[in-house]
C-alpha cells in the first residue's frame, strides 16, 4: 500500500528532507516518462505510484511543471519524472506556455536511467508516428535505454492495428533484433466474430530466451474457443541501427526500444507488467527518497493540480487557462480532517458564470469530485469549500 501525502507544508517538508532509511543492498532507477501532450502520462504515473497525485484531464498541458513520484519496494526505490507533454518554443508562445513546460521533458531526461515513450493508439491522427519532439528527444540521449508503451489499447476495436503500428513505430527492430509478422489463423466460420489480442510480455533481455519477444496475441472464437494465433517474432538484424545519430526528417519510428509494453493505464490493465519490468530494471544505487515519501510536490501543489483538473474538464475551451486559484484557509478541522478554502478569480463576469453554473451546480461538482481526490491522496478527511471572484 503506498503512503499517503502529508498534509502540511512543514510535514512534506521534513518527510523531504529526513535521511533515507536505506536497506542493505538499494536499487534505485529514475524513469522519465515522455509523450505528446494527453498521451496519459500522469494517467501512467498515478496507476504505477497507486496513488493519484498527478492531475488528469482529457485536455493538453493538465501537468505544467515536472514533478517527481516515489514508488518504494522492498529494497527497489524508483522515482517516476512526471513530465508535462513535449512541445517547442513555437507551440508554448502561441498556447501562452510557462517556459517550463518547454525545458522540463528535456531536464528529466537527464535525470534518467530509463526513458518510457508513451504513445496514444486510439488517437488516428497521431498514432502511425512517434512526433517530431519525442523523436528529437530520443536522439539526443540515444545512450539512455528506452521502451515503447502503447497506451489506451482498450479504446482499439481491431486489435490486429497494433501490429502494423509497433512495426512503424520501432521501424522494425526492437532490442537489436528484426521484427517478422507470422500469422498462422485457423478458418472461423463466423466472420462477425471479434477477435481480442491477449497479450502477455516478455522476460527482460538478460533472461530473455532467443526468438522469443513481448508481444503474443491469440483470437478466441467465442463458440467453439478454437484460437487462431497471431504472433510477433524477432529475428537478428542486418547490423542493429545506429542510435541518435542520422536526419530526423521523415523518420517516423525509434528503432532502439528495448521492450514494448500495451496497456490500458486508465484502468491499471497491464500496468503491473510495466512495474515488475521497472523494478527489475533498477540498479545497485542508493535511495533518494525515505520510504515514506510518495511524491515531490507539496500538499498545496497537489491540491491546487487537483482543483485545476477538474475545471479544465467542466469548463470549455480557453477558460480554464485564464483562472488563477488562491488559497486562503488550510487547517485542521475541530474532528481532525483537513479544512481549505479557496478563491478561483476569473477575468470575465461571463466566465464567472460558466463556473458557478445553473444554480451552482458546476462548482458544487467541481469541489466534491476535487474532496474526493484530496482524501484519496492524504487518507484522511477533506472539507473543501471553493468561491468565484472576478480578478480586480
Amino acid at each position: 500500500h503506498p503512503p499517503p501525502v502529508a498534509t502540511s507544508k512543514e510535514e512534506q517538508k521534513r518527510l523531504l528532507q529526513n535521511k533515507p532509511d536505506q536497506p542493505q543492498n538499494p536499487k534505485v532507477l529514475r524513469i522519465a516518462i515522455i509523450g505528446a501532450p494527453n498521451a496519459g502520462k500522469s494517467t501512467l504515473s498515478n496507476q504505477l505510484l497507486g496513488r493519484k497525485v498527478f492531475p488528469v484531464s482529457k485536455k493538453v498541458h493538465t501537468t505544467r511543471c515536472k514533478a517527481r513520484g516515489v514508488i518504494t519496494y522492498e529494497d527497489t526505490q524508483l522515482i517516476v519524472l512526471d513530465t508535462p507533454g513535449l512541445t517547442n518554443p513555437f507551440k508554448a508562445k502561441r498556447h501562452k506556455l510557462e517556459e517550463a513546460m518547454v525545458t522540463d521533458p528535456w531536464d528529466s531526461m537527464k535525470l534518467a536511467d530509463l526513458v518510457v515513450v508513451l504513445v496514444d493508439v486510439s488517437d488516428h491522427w497521431t498514432r502511425n508516428s512517434l512526433s517530431k519532439d519525442v523523436l528529437k528527444c530520443l536522439s539526443q540521449f540515444p545512450q539512455i535505454p528506452s521502451v515503447l508503451v502503447l497506451n489506451k489499447v482498450d479504446l482499439l476495436k481491431n486489435k490486429f492495428i497494433l501490429l502494423e503500428l509497433v512495426t512503424k513505430l520501432t521501424e522494425g527492430i526492437v532490442n537489436g533484433k528484426k521484427l517478422e509478422v507470422r500469422s498462422v489463423f485457423e478458418h472461423n466460420s463466423s466472420p462477425s466474430v471479434k477477435s481480442p489480442l491477449q497479450i502477455t510480455q516478455a522476460s527482460p533481455p538478460e533472461n530473455r530466451t532467443p526468438q522469443s519477444h513481448c508481444l503474443q496475441e491469440a483470437a478466441h472464437n467465442s463458440s467453439d474457443m478454437r484460437a487462431s494465433k497471431s504472433r510477433l517474432g524477432t529475428e537478428a538484424a542486418q547490423g542493429p541501427k545506429h542510435c541518435g545519430l542520422g536526419d530526423l526528417k521523415g523518420r517516423k519510428g525509434w528503432p532502439c526500444f528495448q521492450e514494448i509494453f500495451m496497456l490500458a493505464a486508465l484502468h491499471g490493465e497491464e500496468v503491473d507488467t510495466l512495474k515488475r519490468y521497472l523494478l527489475m530494471q533498477a540498479k545497485p544505487g542508493p535511495w533518494e527518497f525515505h520510504s515514506t515519501v510518495l511524491t515531490s510536490q507539496s500538499p498545496q501543489e497537489i491540491c491546487d493540480n487537483i482543483i485545476r483538473e477538474k475545471i479544465l474538464e467542466y469548463l470549455p475551451l480557453e477558460v480554464p487557462y485564464g483562472i488563477t486559484q488562491v488559497t486562503e484557509v488550510w487547517e485542521e478541522g475541530p474532528s481532525g480532517e483537513l479544512l481549505i478554502m479557496q478563491s478561483l478569480l476569473v477575468p470575465r463576469k461571463s466566465h464567472m458564470m460558466m463556473l458557478i453554473g445553473r444554480e451552482g451546480k458546476v462548482i458544487s461538482r467541481i469541489a466534491q469530485e476535487a474532496g474526493q481526490d484530496l482524501m484519496n491522496a492524504f487518507l484522511c478527511d477533506v472539507c473543501l469549500k471553493l468561491k468565484v471572484d472576478l480578478k480586480t
